[in-house]
């Protein structure tokens, strides 16, 4: 299984955020400086975010973006599902792009393969990414001389 750029991206982004939850708007470039990645990629990949809820945004001097939700609240399957859909190949979820659907046994096993991935996914919430990220910056601060 291999997750689109777009996905992991999409994925960083929201840690980001979850990091610096409550903390009031945050814009962009700052996301983008401290991710190192592009700003203009980082533009597109927030738009499917905004339209499905996970993100808002306030306009302004002081503005930026936001989680719209508490990060418990999102889970990192639901944000690989929006990016990149929720499924490894197309045909889980459209019998109409392969005339094989209905009798190939491939396909079931890229079902069955699609549901345990994503069932772990559903699994960990933006809490629990940054519960990690501060265990493992803790355990390099631990390890230095």
């Amino acid at each position: 299984m291999k997750l689109s750029t777009r996905c992991r991206y999409g994925t960083r982004l929201m840690l980001d955020m979850a990091q610096h939850y409550n903390e009031g708007p945050i814009q962009l470039g700052d996301i983008a400086k401290r991710q190192d990645l592009s700003l203009k990629y980082l533009e597109q990949i927030i738009i499917p975010l905004k339209r499905a809820h996970y993100i808002d945004s306030v306009r302004g001097p002081k503005g930026g973006h936001f989680l719209a939700k508490d990060p418990k609240e999102i889970t990192v399957g639901e944000i690989v599902a929006l990016l990149d859909g929720a499924s490894l190949v197309d045909c889980v979820t459209d019998e109409t792009v392969c005339l094989r659907a209905d009798f190939c046994p491939t396909r079931l096993l890229w079902k069955e393969i699609s549901e345990a991935v994503f069932a772990k996914l559903q699994t960990v919430t933006l809490a629990d990414l940054v519960e990690r990220a501060k265990n493992m910056s803790s355990k390099d601060t631990n390890q230095r001389p």
